[in-house]
């Protein structure tokens, strides 16, 4: 009786796990379609199941993270041999993502994204600090077996820690903002359009500057902060993913404004375009759900004061402050 009790709470636990593992290796397949090769060793722009991993221990718990360890090693089983550098890999790619966890519950991180520092230590925290231990294990493993040449290794880091970072700052929120969605019986019909006219505008603004010569992903961020601005994350993440992934194709090509650039140039000016575009959306989000929080709360505030009004001198709130809508 214990022992089926027990495999009755495992069952779902290792029914997670086995998802993660599935999940990160289709993301990982993925994400190497747009594979770069610096100094012998393949990287990639942006690594998604970086981002899978951060989002699933931050919703699900930390407990999940052998998903992530059997998922890096199916993924490097489809591309090399088993050999020792396989461990050093599996162990950067399955701590990096713990630690982050683990920096990010520290300082109080909520999921919801909803306070500009929550904003602040995703990024600092989750991406830019978590990620330099995939990258120093991967990149460092790569060196002791022989498989990078020594010359090779800082350029074989930097690009390991931005492709991951970039998996953090793109992905991460995407998913996250994923489960704070409303139904789509809750969104009046005008904002519907707006949405509609938000994608149409995003995904043609977004083809004509990663396939024109001239210099023009700069016209992408007019159209990450009206998202911001009018959707928050849910509306901003999904334009960020989408120029991400139009700019890193662009990129691999040498194509559009990237055309006639060295791999080392292309990479430099598309992180700069990733990294610049991902924390406009995730910051200005951020700022924007906080300011709608406080005055929420501003707003209920009155509404209590008036019922005290009321109670005080009925009719006098009424006359003097006549409010449209009820927060409550």
């Amino acid at each position: 009786m214990v022992r089926t009790e027990e495999l009755h709470r495992l069952a779902p636990a290792t029914l997670t796990i086995c998802v993660l593992a599935a999940v990160y290796y289709v993301s990982a397949r993925i994400g190497l379609l747009e594979q770069v090769v610096v100094a012998g060793a393949r990287v990639t722009p942006l690594w998604p199941p970086t981002g899978i991993s951060l989002s699933c221990l931050l919703l699900v718990g930390v407990w999940t993270w052998p998903g992530i360890a059997i998922g890096t090693l199916l993924v490097i089983a489809s591309i090399s041999p088993l050999d020792v550098s396989a461990l050093g890999i599996m162990a950067g790619n399955t701590l990096a993502p713990v630690c982050a966890f683990l920096m990010l519950r520290r300082v109080g991180f909520r999921v919801e994204l909803d306070r500009l520092r929550d904003g602040v230590a995703l990024v600092a925290l989750g991406a830019f600090a978590g990620m330099l231990i995939s990258a120093t294990l991967g990149s460092g493993t790569l060196l002791l077996s022989g498989a990078l040449p020594a010359g090779g290794y800082w350029r074989t880091w930097a690009a390991w820690w931005v492709g991951d970072a970039m998996g953090i700052l793109v992905v991460t929120p995407l998913l996250l903002a994923l489960r704070s969605l409303r139904s789509p019986w809750d969104v009046s019909g005008l904002r519907w359009v707006e949405a509609a006219t938000l994608l149409v505008t995003s995904i043609a603004v977004s083809l004509v500057a990663v396939h024109s010569r001239l210099s023009l992903l700069f016209l992408v961020f007019p159209l990450i902060v009206w998202a911001a601005l009018r959707f928050q994350l849910g509306g901003a993440a999904p334009c960020v993913l989408l120029v991400s992934v139009l700019a890193i194709s662009a990129a691999t090509a040498r194509a559009g404004p990237f055309e006639g650039e060295s791999l080392l140039e292309a990479m430099v000016n598309l992180q700069a375009l990733n990294a610049s575009a991902a924390l406009t959306a995730l910051l200005l989000s951020a700022i924007v759900t906080e300011q709608n929080a406080i005055r929420r709360k501003i707003e209920l505030a009155c509404w209590e004061l008036a019922d005290v009004v009321d109670r005080l001198a009925p009719g006098e709130s009424r006359r003097r402050w006549p409010p449209e809508d009820d927060p409550r």
